[in-house]
């Protein structure tokens, strides 16, 4: 099965080399660094690519990857594995991780292969093509997760984290998320700083908390939980901030903006 590009030529280029030529220049001078976790947004790139660029740069990206991104439209299974065939974006074909992709799915009962969930979602979609540009060839796994309770998400980064750890090279797991969302500049700093303390204290149950309590519109908290969880379970001891911003920054308008953060878990 082929999963085409849905949101090309719209949150970023159809055209493959003026995407490559985007995603170069979004990417900074910076060592990657071997990381079990990002947490990455998933903007239009003339919003959130910055962020985006500037995270990669800093993460050594292997030759598998698994995303994890909320689910907008509703559709499809709760924690929808997409197990089997290839996405395609304008710089061409990525394989799915198949093996790695069943064994996800033979560790987390709550998951289920399902490609209904990914057909018109862009939150996956859209980090592809920056982990084409940093590690060609490589394999993924796309996780598109939608409403489940904490002990739920919780279990599937328990699940998440034995099966990276029975691998001979780990992959990536990156959490797609944006901040909050149409709120001031100001406010929205001060709502996302709450939710990034807890991510970067790799708190998933604290963030869970936070983002409920202070109504902070953090569109992939629920993959955001499943990441930590995961990371924390493989061993992760520590995250940085590597960028945060909001759309205002490229608008000049800071009435109504959305946030965007990049982090980085080793």
């Amino acid at each position: 099965m082929l999963r085409t590009a849905v949101v090309a030529g719209q949150f970023y280029s159809g055209n493959k080399e003026r995407l490559q030529s985007d995603v170069e220049a979004l990417m900074v001078a910076a060592t990657p660094e071997p990381s079990i976790a990002v947490m990455s947004p998933h903007a239009g790139y003339v919003y959130s690519g910055a962020v985006a660029g500037k995270t990669f740069s800093h993460v050594k990206i292997p030759k598998e990857v698994i995303i994890l991104g909320p689910n907008h439209h509703g559709r499809g299974h709760a924690a929808a594995v997409y197990a089997h065939g290839a996405w395609e974006t304008p710089l061409g074909r990525v394989e799915i991780a198949s093996a790695l992709a069943e064994r996800l799915l033979a560790e987390c009962s709550m998951a289920a292969d399902d490609f209904t969930a990914h057909m018109d979602e862009h939150s996956l979609e859209v980090q592809v093509p920056f982990l084409q540009y940093a590690s060609p060839g490589l394999r993924i796994v796309p996780l598109c997760i939608g409403r489940m309770p904490l002990d739920t998400l919780l279990g599937l980064g328990d699940g998440l984290a034995r099966v990276i750890s029975a691998c001979e090279e780990p992959p990536l797991i990156v959490a797609s998320t944006d901040m909050t969302h149409y709120e001031s500049g100001e406010i929205a700093r001060q709502k996302d700083s709450l939710a990034l303390d807890r991510v970067l204290a790799l708190d998933p149950e604290g963030l869970y908390k936070v983002v409920h309590e202070n109504k902070i519109s953090m569109c992939g908290v629920l993959p955001t939980v499943v990441m930590l969880r995961a990371a924390l379970a493989f061993g992760a001891t520590q995250a940085e901030l590597v960028a945060y911003s909001n759309s205002g920054d490229v608008t000049g308008d800071q009435s109504s903006v959305v946030g965007y953060a990049g982090v980085r878990v080793f």
